[in-house]
């Protein structure tokens, strides 16, 4: 198993899961990935840890109707300040939805939308220090912005959180860049302008380590889920695009051999 104490700064360091079923979310993901789940009571909002022996992977809260959301997962990107941060996105155009929030024994987070409407997180440990396994099956193994505007959500990104990028492809049919972290790729950034719906935010996406894709497709539609993008090999692997019962979407990737 992977681990670490925590990400990069300026990397994914949480995700967590706004679901309007987080009994089902639990069934599902619980049989899909093999997840183990904690409440934290009420002093937490009833927030949901989950954890891949022993190691905590993600969170799960209900979704309010009150935020007019859907349900989805959110990527939160790791700060050693969230004030400053959140300084730095909005001078350089972002939205500040959820300002600098205290998480007792936590850390801080504050949830943005970029300068592409992009919506993501921040977070500041002070007690919990992210997902602690990667790279595994039923873990995160990496996250991708796939942008309306490819030129500013990088300059954006660089500038807020000092990503340091390279360019995989750049023509018309295929334009992307990754931010590497400690000579190792994280994030990346798709151009999506060609294909993502006119007057679309930017949208974060989280992949999730599967032993067998194939396999974990068959248990998301038997368990209420759905396939958006049929499995296929790539140069990155064999990779999927699929949804929860609820609609939370996510994709899923093999490991390394």
């Amino acid at each position: 198993m992977v681990t670490r104490q925590s990400a990069p700064l300026g990397a994914p360091t949480w995700i967590d899961l706004s679901t309007s079923d987080p009994e089902r979310a639990q069934q599902f993901y619980g049989t899909v990935f093999g997840w183990r789940f904690e409440n934290s009571g009420p002093e937490y909002g009833g927030y949901v840890t989950a954890s891949v022996d022993g190691r905590v992977v993600a969170g799960l809260m209900r979704n309010d109707p009150q935020w007019n959301a859907p349900d989805a997962w959110t990527t939160y990107l790791h700060t050693a300040d969230a004030d400053a941060t959140v300084a730095a996105a909005t001078a350089a155009g972002a939205s500040n939805c959820v300002g600098v929030m205290d998480i007792p024994a936590k850390g801080r987070m504050a949830m943005l939308t970029d300068i592409t409407n992009g919506f993501f997180g921040i977070w500041q440990p002070g007690g919990h220090d992210g997902f602690a396994v990667f790279n595994e099956a039923g873990a995160p193994t990496y996250h991708q912005l796939t942008t309306t505007d490819y030129a500013r959500s990088l300059d954006f990104y660089r500038t807020v959180f000092s990503w340091n990028t390279e360019t995989v492809s750049d023509t018309e049919e295929f334009r992307y860049s990754t931010a590497n972290f400690d000579g190792e790729a994280l994030v990346g950034v798709m151009d999506g302008s060609a294909f993502l719906p006119a007057g679309a935010p930017s949208v974060w996406s989280t992949f999730f380590g599967s032993d067998d894709v194939d396999k974990s497709i068959e248990l998301i539609v038997a368990n209420g889920g759905s396939v958006l993008r049929a499995a296929e090999d790539t140069p990155y692997g064999r990779l999927a695009a699929v949804a929860d019962p609820t609609g939370a979407e996510f994709n899923l990737s093999s490991l390394p051999g």
